[in-house]
Protein backbone atom coordinates (compact mmCIF):
# COMPACT_ATOMS: atom_id res chain seq x y z
CA UNK A 1 0.00 0.00 0.00
CA UNK A 2 2.97 1.79 0.31
CA UNK A 3 3.49 2.64 -3.46
CA UNK A 4 -0.01 4.19 -3.53
CA UNK A 5 0.32 6.97 -1.64
CA UNK A 6 3.84 7.79 -3.30
CA UNK A 7 4.10 10.72 -6.07
CA UNK A 8 0.31 10.70 -7.71
CA UNK A 9 0.10 7.03 -6.78
CA UNK A 10 -3.36 7.29 -5.51
CA UNK A 11 -5.00 9.00 -8.22
CA UNK A 12 -2.96 7.16 -11.02
CA UNK A 13 -5.28 4.08 -10.41
CA UNK A 14 -8.45 6.01 -10.08
CA UNK A 15 -7.91 7.94 -13.13
CA UNK A 16 -11.53 8.62 -15.54
CA UNK A 17 -12.38 10.35 -18.88
CA UNK A 18 -15.55 11.65 -19.64
CA UNK A 19 -17.10 10.58 -23.14
CA UNK A 20 -16.59 14.35 -24.27
CA UNK A 21 -13.41 14.81 -23.59
CA UNK A 22 -12.58 11.64 -24.93
CA UNK A 23 -14.37 12.79 -27.88
CA UNK A 24 -12.83 16.14 -28.62
CA UNK A 25 -8.96 14.84 -27.41
CA UNK A 26 -9.53 12.67 -30.63
CA UNK A 27 -10.78 15.33 -32.89
CA UNK A 28 -8.03 17.39 -31.67
CA UNK A 29 -5.12 14.61 -32.62
CA UNK A 30 -7.20 13.96 -35.76
CA UNK A 31 -6.83 17.15 -36.39
CA UNK A 32 -3.01 17.81 -35.59
CA UNK A 33 -2.91 15.18 -38.58
CA UNK A 34 -4.48 17.71 -41.36
CA UNK A 35 -1.94 18.96 -43.93
CA UNK A 36 -2.17 21.82 -46.17
CA UNK A 37 -2.50 21.46 -49.77
CA UNK A 38 1.11 21.53 -52.41
CA UNK A 39 1.59 24.39 -54.04
CA UNK A 40 1.63 23.09 -57.94
CA UNK A 41 3.64 25.06 -60.33
CA UNK A 42 1.87 26.52 -63.75
CA UNK A 43 3.56 23.58 -65.88
CA UNK A 44 2.51 20.61 -63.69
CA UNK A 45 -1.40 21.89 -64.12
CA UNK A 46 -1.32 22.53 -67.59
CA UNK A 47 0.39 18.42 -67.36
CA UNK A 48 -2.93 17.42 -65.83
CA UNK A 49 -5.40 19.38 -67.73
CA UNK A 50 -3.74 18.06 -70.79
CA UNK A 51 -3.94 14.32 -69.76
CA UNK A 52 -7.58 15.03 -69.02
CA UNK A 53 -8.42 16.09 -72.08
CA UNK A 54 -6.40 12.94 -73.76
CA UNK A 55 -8.34 10.65 -71.85
CA UNK A 56 -11.38 12.32 -72.68
CA UNK A 57 -10.83 12.26 -76.26
CA UNK A 58 -8.95 8.91 -76.59
CA UNK A 59 -11.42 7.13 -73.77
CA UNK A 60 -8.23 6.10 -72.01
CA UNK A 61 -7.98 4.74 -68.71
CA UNK A 62 -6.32 7.55 -66.42
CA UNK A 63 -5.27 7.50 -63.13
CA UNK A 64 -5.71 10.72 -60.56
CA UNK A 65 -5.13 11.36 -57.79
CA UNK A 66 -6.62 13.91 -55.35
CA UNK A 67 -6.04 15.67 -52.66
CA UNK A 68 -7.46 15.44 -48.94
CA UNK A 69 -6.50 16.79 -46.02
CA UNK A 70 -5.73 13.66 -44.44
CA UNK A 71 -5.10 10.82 -46.97
CA UNK A 72 -4.93 11.37 -50.36
CA UNK A 73 -7.93 9.76 -53.07
CA UNK A 74 -6.97 7.71 -55.96
CA UNK A 75 -9.82 7.36 -58.62
CA UNK A 76 -8.86 5.45 -62.23
CA UNK A 77 -11.31 5.41 -64.93
CA UNK A 78 -11.99 7.33 -67.98
CA UNK A 79 -13.08 11.02 -68.36
CA UNK A 80 -16.68 11.51 -69.75
CA UNK A 81 -16.72 15.24 -69.62
CA UNK A 82 -15.12 18.17 -68.74
CA UNK A 83 -16.98 21.72 -67.22
CA UNK A 84 -14.19 24.30 -67.19
CA UNK A 85 -16.52 26.77 -66.19
CA UNK A 86 -17.29 25.04 -62.79
CA UNK A 87 -13.53 23.62 -62.67
CA UNK A 88 -15.12 19.86 -62.28
CA UNK A 89 -14.50 16.66 -64.69
CA UNK A 90 -16.93 13.86 -64.51
CA UNK A 91 -14.92 10.43 -64.15
CA UNK A 92 -16.09 6.94 -64.84
CA UNK A 93 -15.74 4.46 -63.02
CA UNK A 94 -16.28 1.01 -63.04
CA UNK A 95 -19.93 1.73 -62.99
CA UNK A 96 -20.78 4.49 -61.18
CA UNK A 97 -20.11 8.30 -62.36
CA UNK A 98 -18.05 10.58 -60.51
CA UNK A 99 -17.22 14.37 -60.79
CA UNK A 100 -14.52 15.91 -59.15
CA UNK A 101 -12.82 19.14 -58.73
CA UNK A 102 -10.11 20.05 -61.17
CA UNK A 103 -7.88 22.37 -58.69
CA UNK A 104 -8.28 19.61 -56.06
CA UNK A 105 -6.01 16.96 -58.59
CA UNK A 106 -2.66 16.94 -57.97
CA UNK A 107 -1.48 13.89 -60.35
CA UNK A 108 -2.84 12.65 -63.54
CA UNK A 109 -1.32 9.84 -65.32
CA UNK A 110 -2.74 7.51 -68.53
Amino acid sequence: MGKKLEGNGIFESSRMILPEHREAMLRHQKEQQRRGKPIMDEQAIEEIVRTLAESHHEKTKVDLVVFSPFDDEHYSGIVIGINQSRGRVSLLLDDEEKELPIAEIISANL
